[in-house]
């Protein structure tokens, strides 16, 4: 979370490029690889957990786009383009889906607008997530989301960037609130799993980027209040729907899950 605007600073570490380095990706500096080489010396399965994440996102794409009639996604706190970005899962099973991207880390912005060049039913909105208003008054949001028909609200490993007193559930009840019936909201959120592990995870992230605030089941179940949890509910990301539609890596069906993956929970949710 910077400020709109604000240029690349490869001196000042970034949430979305650590997690671009844990994933793989090559658009990072040498201050994100010294923090992400944190979480791999000293929390080993930090690999695991983005992956379990963007697996658990890719699904819950290719889910809605292959069993409702929702056609318009926004994914908020978006980060760096990766393999299958939720415009090309939506948009291989439904062509004309549209999907807004939102973030406000300079380096996303200018993979996003390279996003644009390509392809007219995407845009990117460079916002805070924390104020939704913004992001849903953006011109480039109102001209390609209908607010009148259902949307899919993406908040794919942002709320635990969220301070308590920065109100994450006001956010999403924002949202909530201004989306019609038949929409949906996707979560994946680290999960407080009240162990050495979890402490030393939500420590480094306090330490460096002054956020990152870890939820039980519960709280983050709480973040959905008024909509109805889906099934399985709030589980393990890799527990989450792993058989559907556009699994990129199999979850090992009931194979127990490593500490690790433990730590990130998934969940989908819809406004009656």
């Amino acid at each position: 979370m910077t400020d709109e605007g604000s240029s690349i600073d490869p001196t000042k570490p970034s949430i979305a490029r650590v997690y671009d380095y844990l994933l793989g990706g090559k658009d990072n500096y040498a201050v994100d690889r010294e923090i992400g080489d944190v979480f791999k010396r000293d929390l080993p399965g930090s690999v695991a957990i983005a992956f379990a994440n963007r697996a658990a996102l890719t699904r819950a794409v290719g889910e809605i786009a292959t069993t409702t009639d929702v056609r318009q996604f926004i994914d908020l706190g978006s980060g760096l383009p990766t393999a299958d970005n939720v415009h090309q899962v939506a948009q291989r099973h439904a062509p004309e889906s549209r999907v807004v991207y939102v973030d406000t880390d300079p380096q996303v912005l200018v993979h996003g607008r390279a996003l644009l060049e390509e392809n007219d039913r995407t845009r990117f909105v460079p916002a805070d997530v924390r104020d939704p208003e913004a992001v849903r008054t953006h011109p480039d949001t109102q001209e390609l989301i209908d607010f009148d028909r259902p949307v899919a609200v993406m908040f794919s490993a942002i709320l635990h960037h969220v301070n308590d007193e920065e109100d994450p559930a006001g956010i999403v009840r924002y949202w909530r609130d201004r989306v019609p019936s038949g929409s949906y909201f996707f979560v994946s959120h680290f999960r407080s799993g009240n162990n050495p592990e979890t402490s030393e995870a939500e420590a480094v992230l306090q330490r460096t980027f002054g956020r990152g605030r870890w939820r039980t089941d519960e709280e983050i179940e709480a973040l959905l209040d008024g909509l109805e949890i889906l099934e399985p509910g709030i589980v393990p990301a890799s527990r989450w729907r792993p058989d559907v539609v556009d699994n990129p890596w199999s979850s090992g069906g009931e194979r127990e899950l490593t500490v690790w993956e433990r730590l990130i929970a998934a969940g989908l949710a819809r406004k009656a």
